[in-house]
């Protein structure tokens, strides 16, 4: 009896001094760091990262960071360790995100082998792992960079598009998102989950639609809802869903202030038409686009709309007025402007404004994305630059020598190889260094624009009867 009560205590004494070691989630930019994302084709693009960025820039416009592309398509584990010091440790990160798993687990060796799927999946992770215990030794050696582990997008294995796909690679990929995860924790390292999530999201929306998908036709790469949605999983990793862009709530009966989150109103007037105050939103609502911009992918951005609920947690500039008639039609205009027109019920119940595309702070929410994009398209010549330079150049020897000799391979090449021929133009651009310093001039130039352009601007609500 007396060793159980001794075993029992030892026990507890333990329990109570042993730290259990939980996932860690990222935690929110804060005012002055330098994130860079790197990955493979699917960061190259750029979207999930721009959708990142703008999401910061008008909800946070105080708050200024900067976002880089640290992706070149092709990448596995080896290759994003190979760029480690010349790429993305040169663009000196306070916090860096590391994804890959989508070109590691493997293509076409499930149709070759598939009598040896099971050693395939192994070479597939152990290579991959062997590589991320080199990043992770890279990127340790720098303590104040906050590291963040984020798993690739899956790869759609059930998507009905008529195309066969490469059947085991989903479960390869399983393999080295179970490592990545235990990664995170032994390494004290933030963690994203991108790849169960949105496997539970293709496989809901392919209940009611076979050729649902987040992906595209190939079933690797996200179009831009794909993308939209790999942004919202990460923003709602770093605890920031449920932070309105405003919400106001206004008695106009007695002109009271019920409520004003994340903004200022004064000057409340009411006179027999209707209402008026001032107001002032801390944040702008996020644009959300409507056109396709992934190559040979039909999504657009708002097409996301419809597997996550983005508007819900993450673009409400709330408005209610109390005390109007709730049968009466009543005209809201911003700055003198017409808007549209609401009950009086509607308007006490409340109403989303960052769902009207026509307020001034919705069009100047649009400036900051336009200028966003201009800003992402120069980006991508850089990217496609480097891509070159390490996709092609330094096996061969010519990492970053851009002699006419070395020019003249690149373009033979691109006669020959559609890869090196879509990123033919943008690396005889930027193969010459100071045009590469004038591009990031330029960026940096466009950055601070864009957050010029989103500090908040004091605007006039009236709300009145309509005639």
């Amino acid at each position: 009896m007396y060793m159980n009560k001794m075993l029992i205590a030892v026990c507890c004494y333990c329990f109570t001094i042993t730290p259990v070691l939980a996932q860690k989630k990222p935690a929110p930019f804060v005012n002055g760091d330098r994130v860079v994302f790197a990955g493979n084709s699917i960061t190259e693009h750029g979207f999930y990262e721009a959708y990142i960025w703008l999401y910061y820039i008008t909800h946070f416009p105080e708050r200024k960071i900067t976002v880089y592309n640290g992706g070149i398509g092709g990448d596995v584990a080896r290759q994003i360790y190979i760029r480690m010091d010349s790429d993305l440790l040169a663009k000196k990160p306070t916090v860096l995100s590391i994804s890959f798993g989508m070109n590691d687990s493997r293509y076409f060796e499930y149709w070759m082998h598939k009598d040896k799927v099971d050693s395939v999946r192994k070479d597939a992770i152990d290579t991959s792992f062997k590589w991320f215990e080199k990043i992770r030794d890279k990127a340790n050696a720098y303590p104040n960079i906050k590291k963040i582990m984020m798993t690739s997008s899956p790869y759609d294995e059930t998507v009905k598009n008529g195309k066969d796909p490469f059947r085991g690679k989903f479960k390869t990929m399983e393999g080295i998102v179970a490592f990545q995860k235990k990664a995170a924790i032994k390494n004290n390292w933030a963690y994203v989950d991108l790849f169960y999530p949105m496997t539970e999201l293709d496989k809901k929306g392919q209940q009611t639609d076979t050729a649902f998908t987040l992906t595209g036709p190939d079933r690797i790469h996200p179009g831009n809802a794909g993308h939209f949605v790999m942004a919202y999983l990460f923003l709602k990793a770093q605890g920031l869903a449920g932070k309105p862009v405003a919400d106001v709530v206004i008695d106009a009966s007695r002109k009271k202030i019920i409520r004003a989150e994340n903004a200022a109103v004064s000057s409340v007037n009411k006179n027999t038409p209707g209402i008026s105050f001032n107001y002032l939103a801390k944040s702008l609502p996020f644009p959300i686009d409507s056109v396709s911009r992934v190559w040979e992918n039909p999504q657009k951005q708002y097409d996301a709309l419809k597997s996550i609920p983005f508007i819900k947690e993450f673009n409400e500039e709330l408005l209610a007025v109390k005390g109007l008639e709730a049968s009466k039609n009543y005209v809201l205009k911003i700055d003198g402007i017409t808007i549209s027109n609401f009950t009086g019920a509607e308007l006490n119940s409340g109403i989303n404004l960052a769902l009207l595309g026509n307020t001034p702070q919705y069009k100047q929410a649009k400036q900051v994305a336009a200028l966003q994009l201009k800003r992402k398209e120069l980006e991508d010549q850089i990217r496609a630059y480097y891509w070159v330079n390490y996709d092609y150049l330094y096996d061969r020897g010519w990492f970053l020598q851009d002699s006419p000799a070395i020019t003249d391979s690149v373009v033979a090449k691109a006669k020959t190889d559609w890869a090196i021929a879509s990123k033919k133009d943008s690396y005889l651009a930027m193969r010459d260094k100071s045009a590469r310093v004038a591009t990031i001039k330029e960026m940096n130039d466009m950055a601070d624009k864009m957050y010029a352009l989103a500090q908040p601007v004091t605007h006039t609500i009236t709300i009145e009867a309509a005639h």
